[in-house]
């Protein structure tokens, strides 16, 4: 599963969670420093492991 990145509106702490895609767009989720429901996503550059050689 993807791991995203947040950024806590109140307390200003980053946080991931590990989500489904479909979980990314219900929302809902809360700073586990704080508790705080206004968090914002923090984009992440992507990285991909693959078997193939180069």
């Amino acid at each position: 599963m993807p791991q995203y990145s947040f950024i806590c509106q109140d307390c200003k702490k980053p946080f991931t969670l590990i989500l489904h895609m479909a979980d990314l767009d219900k929302g809902g989720f809360k700073c586990p420093e704080c508790g705080s429901t206004r968090v914002e996503f923090k984009p992440e550059p992507f990285f991909a492991n693959t078997s193939k050689k180069s």
